[in-house]
């Protein structure tokens, strides 16, 4: 009989061992449910407070008249390639326009100081380092026409150019890039 005895000692003392290796699981388990727990509540109180937050500034937003959001516009700092050319007036800066734009209006300020009379499009296009291919001239006569239409230029009844800033009125402007 002490060998049965014995066998079943055995057994207890494995299943004993086994018994103890998951309680230390469940432990460890419990420890890193609650932790996921923690996570979760953060994040749930972190998009409420978010939709909150998103909720009064639209609200805001809202409530803002005309006048004040105007007030408020600032020019973009960094013009992205293809972007409208916006009416000048008095303070915006020549940043707000495209690097294509504001080589042309670089080209017409450097020869105001200077004396030098106003520029044809394919003079502007060899002052800029292009080829004098239709396409080329074609698109620098596009984008100074542009410029003068919303007074970033003055251009002359000939088609000639000239740097000179100017307030203008441009109904429906937004459409031209």
């Amino acid at each position: 009989m002490a060998s049965v005895l014995g066998m079943l000692e055995a057994r207890e003392t494995a299943t004993r061992v086994r018994v103890e290796g998951l309680r230390e699981e469940v432990a460890r388990l419990a420890g890193v449910l609650e932790a996921a727990e923690i996570e979760l509540d953060r994040r749930v109180i972190a998009r409420e407070e978010l939709v909150e937050a998103l909720a009064a500034s639209a609200a805001e937003t809202t409530a803002v008249t005309g006048t004040e959001a105007e007030q408020r516009t600032v020019p973009s700092p960094a013009p992205v390639p293809g972007s409208i050319v916006p009416p000048w007036r008095e303070g915006l800066p020549v940043t707000v326009l495209t690097p294509d734009y504001q080589r042309i209006l670089g080209v017409l300020d450097e020869r105001q100081p200077t004396g030098q009379g106003p520029l044809k499009a394919r003079e502007i296009a060899v002052e800029l380092g292009l080829q004098t291919t239709s396409a080329k001239v074609e698109g620098v006569r596009s984008k100074a026409r542009r410029l003068a239409e919303r007074g970033w230029l003055v251009q002359e009844t000939s088609g000639m150019f000239s740097a000179g800033r100017r307030p203008v009125a441009v109904p429906g402007a937004g459409s031209s890039a």
